[in-house]
This record gives structure tokens, C-alpha cells and sequence, in this order.
């Protein structure tokens, strides 16, 4: 099946007037961007402005700075605020496009209409002058490209459910940028793909890419120490409707997105779902003193959150705060969804800062927000996961209580704190640290809902998404390899990037010689892995933590395209064993579904889910309790058994003995997993858990001697 963009099915239209030496007609007023007809080089442009007097195409030749046409929409070419226009005789291959818009400069009011600015097409589907990564030489006056998709998905769709997901989130171009990573384009959607093997092998369901919509990564571009420092991450978002060109491997005119087409379609292939990190919190245009792109030109009062005097408010942090509930831009992110959605097989979205997607236009908080009930509700976006930071740069925090009408899941960031704090040792945490691993039901279920607030009940193995690590902040390996941040690589004299990392270095500041020290970092990080895919909810975890990546405790690495952020795969097998061990935890979790679902009944009488406080059936974690385990349960269909999983964690410098429950006669506990290299095999009743440890046990069946 081709894209939509390929089936228009309307009647031809035909010249009806000229100007600026082109024919021209009424566009598609119902279709916003640049639209190619498909015969007589007739591209129909679309765009819409609630306060411009006037609107005018400009027309590039390729690669040039200035329009070699200028072509002023008629006045009986505009329906309501929409503007529309035909152009015929174009050569979409050579053309790129922009707009002038005129109108009122009243600052203190928002508008900062000024024709001599050349705007970018807030939907446009291609965007040039950043095709090379890092181009000091570009200067910020974007145009766009008409695009006419060529890939053909061939039927291709691919879902897999919530619970089944395990999510790893990389980076683009880190993921395969460093020397080391053994693919013929680094730093690309071609290097990814080449690495789809490896993900298949290590067994993740899903790959969440940190944003590739086309952003400005030399945004702030500056030297510290003589090394270059650039907008690396990409949360300053230029286009939504395209992807970043410099991620390509190749140039693709006129059909941009088809090397990214094809590697979904491969990691489709793979099993293997995508979710895109996306921005829509904060746009690259920044504050007052930010540049002209395209929404401060179009309709700056409309498209931001602005304070009575006119000046941008700031809840993301980054300069401005999109107006996401104003209808216009509803109707943008809607239509951007669904694009994504249709055009590229998207799975699923995450929503950075998404809590800015819950204020008002005054920008205070909204009960039921019309944009995030709008989305839950899309039919088009129906089985597309959508996954919420919870929480924004102004002191927005709803973890557990974000709108979710039964849609919405949640980076559950109470669960990584919660963990980081239990696991390394601070043991007044045991009680929080429980209900995060059996899927946060003082934040989820329905009980835990306040009145009139069933736009949240939602079951925990689908609201929350688990994590201890991700993008922002410490790699597995850093975090408990450092106390504290050593940010002075990014110029802020270490004064950037969050203090509360609830780390320990395990004894010495970075890397270290000491045999014992490096064994007990690696058993650390064996227990964080471990218990995350054993927990109830969806486990993700960062590129790279499966193999012990270092960032040489940088923990706030967003302008550093160097090695600091680029994977160094020589840790594969430096670090096989902790590779290994995450390999073989993803595999036991799909084994076993009464880890991430609810199962029937067992028939043995245990329940789904049960916390003892290291002995049978006593759930009373305290403040003091040093170690306790998790019992999941559940009749599995597939194999016409009970399926019986206990998972044991003891975080104190101490062994604790712990006392299992007795298991129906033929069943016995079976040491499958232990984070101190004990064997498998048979346990007895009685278990002395070795000091910061973890140990998973099955029940499984036997025959006495």
C-alpha cells in the first residue's frame, strides 16, 4: 500500500488565472502543505494565518539563497484564515518553496507578522539546508521541498500489545556513530537498520528514537576546551511533518523518508515496534531574541503561550511553550500524529514534557484537557501507544495522575526514583520500592483514582512504564560507578543536569583497578536490570546499559555529538557478561507472562501477585525491611500449567535469609537466575540471600528420586 500522499482522487484542475508568469487556480483548501497533483507539475500549496493581510509563495531553485519568483496568493484564493493556491509548470526535483505573510507588529499583542521574513511551511514534509550534519556553514533560512513518497509498504502492519513490550531507547545517531559499530554508514537510519540483528538478539520489542523530526542541532553551537558543543539531542523541534534529512545516508529528493520507511519496515519485520520521542512542548524558535522559522511568522499569538505584555512563557525550559490547546494548533499536532501514523507505521509517541499538553492557553493547568482527550479518543490513533512524560520545566508533576482516559501510559519516574534509591541501599525505601515492582497500584489501579477522576483507571502493566535509566541522566554503568555529576565537558561549570541521581560509586569515584569494587558495580547493575524486567509494567531501558556504556558520569550529555554520547561497542565483550545476563532476563520475562499480565487463576491458590516480606504471606514491608520477594502466579494457557515466578532482591551489605511458601506436591522452587553466580538448580525453603543480591526462582515440576 502506497502513502496517502499518492492517492488524491479528485477532479483535474485546470489554469483559471496567471501570476508572476505561472498559471494558477484555487488550491485544495482541505489539504495543508505542498500537495503534488500528479500531471501538468501542479503542486497545490496550503497554508492558513487567523491575523495576515497577505500571503505570498516564494520559489527557490535549488540550493539557492534567494527566490527566483515571488507568487501573492489572490484574495479570492482564501476561504476563512485558509489560504490555497495551484501553481502549475513546476519541477518539484528543482523547486523548493517558502512564504512571505504580512500583517500587523504589535509586539506587546503577539503579532510579529513581517513580510521580509521567508517562512518555512509549518507543514512541510521536507526541509533543506541541514542536510549535512553539523554545517557551520548553513545559515538559518529554511525552505521546503514538495515530497512525493515512493516506498510501498506492501500490506505491512505490525502491533504488539503494551504489555509485551520491552523498549529500548537510543539515539539515532549515537546508537551507531562511534568507530567501533561496524556498519558501512554510521550515524544514520541505514546504521540502525544494519543493527536490527542485534536487537533481535538481544530480544527488545520495541525501539523508542529520541527525536529525528528535523531540528537545528548547531542551535547554540559553541567551543569549550576547543571542542565544538551542538544541540546533540534534538529537542528543538524546526518541522514537525519531516524527518531530519542529516540522518539519511543518502540524499532522497522529493521522496524524504524512505531510507527511515524502510528501516521501520525491517524492524517491523523483526518484531520489533517503533515509538518516536516527540516534542511538542517547545518549538526551536525560541524566546524573544530566538529567530523567525515559521510559527512566530504565521500567527506568534496562536501558536505560544504568551503573557499579557506579549513576551513567551516558559514551562519547557527552552524559551517558549507551544499553545497546544488552542484549536489551530490541536488540529497541527492531530494531523501531525495521524501523518506519521499512516505515512510511516509509526507505533507509538512519546510525548516529552507532556504535561505542557495539559495547560491552558493562560498556561495554567486543565482538569481535562481537550487536546489530551482528543488523542485518547482519535480513531486513527486508536491502537497507537501513547506514552506521557508526566511532569514539565514549570513544576507540573502528575505521575500517577496524568488524564489518561484509558490510553495514556506514563513514564513512571516514581519508579526510578523509588528503585535507585532501594537498590543501593537506602532501605527506608522497601515500601515504595514494592509497590513499583508490582506495578505502582497506589498510582494505576482503579481503586487508587480520586472521585470523578475515571479518565485514569487504568491497570498498572499498561499505564506505567518502568525505568531506571534513560536519555537524561546517568547510564547504568555511571550509576553506580559515581556519587555525583561530572558535567564540566558542557561548560556550565557542572551546574547543569539534576543533583538528585540517587547513585553511589560503590567505594571510589570512576572507573576504578580494584577486582572487587568493579565486581560489585557489575552485580549492581545485574540487580538494577534485573528487577526492571521482572517488575509489573512496561520495562525500558537505555541503549547501551545492556552492555555497561559509560558517559564518563556526564549526566546531562545533550550537547555532546562525541564520545561521550556515541555507544562504544568494544563494551560488547569487554562486558559480555553483563550482555549476556540482560539477554537471558528478557527471554525468562517472555517465558513467563505472569510477570507482565494477569493470567487466569493459578490453580494452586496463589494469587496474580503477592509481596512477602521474607516469609510466606507476611506482605507488612516496613522502613526496616532489608530484603523481600515478589511471587507472580498465574494458569498459562499455552502450556496447560500454572506459570510460578519469584523474584528476591536483598539490597543490605549483609546475606538475610528469607523463607519461600510451599508449593503444590510435584512442584518444586528452582534457582533460574542469581546476580552472585550461584548455580541453578533446586532450592530449599530456606534461602540465604547473598548481600546486595537478586535471585529469581521457578516453580517446576519434578519427579523424586
Amino acid at each position: 500500500m502506497a502513502d496517502s500522499d499518492n492517492n488524491i482522487n479528485r477532479a483535474k484542475l485546470h489554469p483559471l488565472d496567471s501570476a508572476s508568469g505561472f498559471s494558477i487556480c484555487p488550491g485544495m483548501f482541505d489539504r495543508n502543505g505542498a500537495v503534488p497533483l500528479g500531471y501538468d507539475g501542479a503542486v497545490s500549496f496550503t497554508v492558513h494565518s487567523e491575523g495576515a493581510t497577505a500571503v505570498s509563495l516564494l520559489l527557490y531553485h535549488r540550493g539557492e539563497d534567494d527566490p527566483f519568483s515571488e507568487i501573492a496568493f489572490p484574495k479570492n484564493y482564501r476561504i476563512g484564515s485558509v489560504w490555497s493556491m495551484v501553481v502549475f509548470g513546476l519541477d518539484i526535483s528543482k523547486v523548493e518553496y517558502a512564504y512571505s505573510v504580512d500583517g500587523p507588529w504589535d509586539p506587546e499583542k503577539g503579532l510579529l507578522f513581517d513580510k521580509k521574513h521567508a517562512l518555512l511551511d509549518i507543514y512541510a514534509k521536507a526541509v533543506t539546508g541541514q542536510r549535512i550534519w553539523g554545517n557551520k556553514n548553513f545559515k538559518p533560512a529554511y525552505h521546503a521541498r514538495a515530497v512525493r513518497p515512493t516506498y510501498d509498504w506492501d500490506n505491512e502492519r505490525h502491533r504488539v500489545p503494551m504489555e509485551d513490550l520491552i523498549i529500548y531507547e537510543l539515539h539515532v545517531r549515537g546508537f551507531t556513530n562511534g568507530k567501533n559499530s561496524g556498519v558501512s554508514a554510521p550515524g544514520t537510519f541505514q546504521g540502525l537498520r544494519e543493527k536490527i540483528p542485534y536487537l533481535k538478539w538481544l530480544g527488545i520489542t520495541a525501539v523508542e528514537m529520541m527525536p529525528i523530526f528535523e531540528f537545528d542541532e548547531m542551535q547554540n553551537a559553541r567551543q569549550v576546551d576547543g571542542k565544538e558543543l551542538i544541540d546533540y539531542w534534538g529537542y528543538n523541534t524546526v518541522s514537525y511533518f519531516a524527518p531530519n534529512t542529516s540522518y539519511c545516508a543518502a540524499q532522497e529528493y522529493n521522496h524524504e523518508g524512505d531510507e527511515l520507511r524502510q528501516l521501520i519496515h525491517d524492524l517491523h519485520s523483526a518484531g520489533i515496534q517503533v515509538i518516536l520521542d516527540v516534542v511538542f512542548n517547545h518549538t526551536a524558535e525560541g524566546n524573544e531574541d530566538g529567530p523567525f522559522i515559521s510559527f512566530k511568522g504565521f500567527d506568534n499569538n496562536i501558536y505560544y503561550m504568551l503573557t499579557p505584555d506579549g513576551n513567551y512563557y516558559n514551562f519547557s525550559g527552552c524559551g517558549n511553550t507551544v499553545n497546544c490547546n488552542h484549536p489551530v494548533v490541536q488540529e497541527m499536532i492531530v494531523e501531525c500524529l495521524r501523518y506519521w501514523t499512516v505515512n510511516f507505521h509509526i507505533d507509538g509517541f512519546r510525548f516529552d514534557l507532556a504535561s505542557i499538553l495539559g495547560r491552558n492557553e493562560d498556561g495554567s493547568p486543565m482538569e481535562y484537557p481537550p487536546l489530551l482527550y482528543r488523542l485518547a479518543k482519535d480513531p486513527l490513533l486508536s491502537d497507537v501507544k501513547l506514552i506521557a512524560e508526566a511532569w514539565d520545566a514549570g513544576g507540573m508533576y502528575q505521575v500517577g495522575n496524568f488524564p489518561a482516559w484509558n490510553r495514556w501510559a506514563e513514564w513512571n519516574g516514581k519508579y526510578r526514583d523509588d528503585l535507585r534509591s532501594y537498590l543501593k541501599g537506602d532501605i527506608w525505601a522497601a515500601p515504595d520500592a514494592a509497590k513499583r515492582i508490582i506495578g505502582s497500584p497506589d498510582l494505576y489501579s482503579d481503586k487508587s483514582a480520586e472521585p470523578g477522576r475515571s479518565p485514569r483507571g487504568y491497570q498498572g502493566y499498561k499505564s506505567s512504564v518502568n525505568f531506571i535509566t534513560c536519555h537524561d541522566g546517568f547510564t547504568l554503568y555511571d550509576l553506580y560507578t559515581y556519587n555525583g555529576k561530572h558535567n564540566e565537558a558542557n561548560g556550565w561549570g557542572n551546574t547543569d543536569g539534576t543533583d538528585d541521581n540517587r547513585s553511589w560509586n560503590c567505594g571510589v569515584e570512576g572507573p576504578s583497578e580494584e577486582p572487587e569494587i568493579e565486581r560489585l558495580r557489575m552485580r549492581m547493575m545485574k540487580n538494577a536490570m534485573g528487577i526492571l524486567l521482572m517488575s509489573r509494567g512496561t520495562p525500558m531501558f537505555l541503549a547501551g546499559d545492556e552492555f555497561a556504556n559509560t558517559q564518563f558520569g556526564n549526566n546531562n550529555a545533550y550537547c555532546q555529538d562525541n564520545e561521550i554520547s556515541w555507544l562504544d561497542w568494544n563494551y560488547c565483550d569487554k562486558n559480555r557478561d553483563i550482555l549476556e545476563f540482560s539477554r537471558n532476563m528478557i527471554a525468562f520475562r517472555k517465558k513467563h507472562p505472569c510477570i507482565s499480565r494477569d493470567l487466569k487463576s493459578a490453580r494452586c491458590g496463589f494469587p496474580n501477585i503477592s509481596v512477602h516480606a521474607g516469609t510466606p504471606w507476611n506482605a507488612l514491608v516496613t522502613k526496616d525491611t532489608k530484603a523481600f520477594y515478589v511471587i507472580y502466579a498465574g494458569y498459562d494457557e499455552n502450556v496447560k500449567d500454572d506459570d510460578i515466578v519469584c523474584v528476591c532482591l536483598n539490597v543490605f551489605w549483609e546475606g538475610v535469609e528469607i523463607t519461600l511458601p510451599d508449593l503444590p506436591e510435584g512442584k518444586s522452587w528452582h534457582l533460574v537466575v542469581s546476580t552472585t553466580g550461584e548455580e541453578r538448580g533446586m532450592a530449599w525453603k530456606k534461602v540465604v540471600m547473598q548481600p546486595r543480591s537478586l535471585a529469581v526462582l521457578a516453580a517446576e515440576s519434578y519427579k523424586p528420586e
